[in-house]
């Protein structure tokens, strides 16, 4: 979490934490960006139990209101596990941790993650889970990023990254 404050305040956003037991969005929040790590040790499923903490109705109901949402690594899982985004994330494919940098290419230009970035561009990002194997339907989901080059996670249709249909949700 402290990394992705560090990020987000290096791109020009002013972050206020939230803490899983909150009730309730810092006052004025634009952006909820859930993080990665191990949410509860993942001890059930990655992401579910975070899926239930306190501050995800508010979550749920920023998003509604077409708020911004993007989970990252983890914060993918547990988005996936609170219904707002389609589909789960399961082991990798070679049921080992995978770390590299990894190529993806843009699916969707038309989210507000993608913008002025045209279909099929390269992004250059780095890769580190053990589970991140996207598992769904594309049809259910907006696919915002393709693995490029081969996938060592075994995502379904190469997805690295999807969005909900109204596009303010991705992980």
């Amino acid at each position: 979490d402290r990394d992705l404050a560090v990020a987000l305040r290096a791109a020009g956003a002013q972050v206020a934490m939230a803490w899983h037991r909150d009730d309730a969005l810092p006052p004025g929040t634009d952006l909820v960006a859930v993080p990665g790590g191990f949410s509860f040790g993942d001890h059930l499923r990655c992401g579910a139990i975070a899926s239930r903490a306190p501050v995800m109705a508010d979550v749920r109901r920023h998003a509604e209101r077409g708020g911004r949402v993007i989970g990252i690594c983890n914060g993918f899982q547990v988005l996936c596990e609170a219904g707002l985004l389609p589909g789960a994330l399961r082991r990798n494919a070679t049921l080992s941790f995978v770390c590299r940098q990894m190529e993806l290419e843009v699916g969707d230009p038309d989210t507000p993650w993608t913008a002025g970035l045209p279909a099929g561009a390269t992004l250059s990002i780095p890769v580190k889970n053990n589970e991140g194997a996207w598992y769904g339907d594309p049809g259910e989901a907006r696919v915002v990023l393709r693995y490029r080059a081969g996938d060592p996670l075994g995502s379904v249709d190469r997805v690295a990254g999807i969005a909900n249909r109204a596009g303010n949700v991705m992980g």
